[in-house]
């Protein structure tokens, strides 16, 4: 049974979050703000956040500089994953991908139907592993930030979730690179 294994320690992550749009700024970056609190509430570092236009090469130099930063663990984009013609977030990003996390996208889409119904088809979310860093790009509303970390990321981002999670793998992600573990994981 999932859950909560109470005998280990939680272990932060250091978590940026990239908004994308043309027409956000800091004070209404509803979506962004969700995932600054959520990550907060949770128990994590948030590592920056940053907004940036619906541009390939402005989306996908801020991840390429994140996941070049040891310090961080995690990029979450909101914005951008639509089907209108300035939604190029999984343009930009995939690409860099080492791993696609073809789960994330199929889960996000079962916990998005129940929410929305079969408008959850217009989601092209998506995720993987780049350079040791897990990236998760989500779509620009807050709920779809809402639903992506509650019912998903909240649970792969506490070390003490069981049967695994994302961070018990995180030392692993780079044995190539020879990253040092993260503080406090032990596999």
């Amino acid at each position: 049974m999932p859950g909560i294994d109470e005998t280990k320690q939680f272990v932060p992550l250091r978590i940026a979050v990239l908004t994308v749009s043309d027409t956000r700024e800091p004070a209404d970056d509803k979506s962004g703000a969700t995932l600054v609190d959520r990550i907060a509430e949770a128990g994590h570092r948030l590592a920056a956040r940053v907004i940036v236009k619906d541009e390939v090469e402005a989306i996908r130099a801020q991840v390429k500089q994140w996941i070049g930063d040891k310090t961080i663990d995690v990029v979450i984009t909101t914005g951008g994953t639509g089907f209108t013609g300035r939604d190029v977030t999984p343009e930009a990003v995939e690409p860099l991908f080492e791993k696609k996390m073809d789960g994330f996208a199929t889960l996000f889409l079962i916990v998005s139907y129940g929410k929305i119904g079969t408008s959850a088809i217009q989601t092209r979310a998506t995720a993987g592993v780049a350079n040791a860093t897990y990236i998760f790009c989500l779509p620009g509303s807050p709920g779809a930030c809402k639903d992506a970390w509650d019912e998903i990321l909240v649970h792969q981002f506490d070390y003490r979730y069981r049967p695994c999670n994302f961070v018990e793998i995180l030392p692993r992600l780079d044995e190539h690179l020879r990253r040092a573990k993260a503080q406090g994981a032990t596999v």
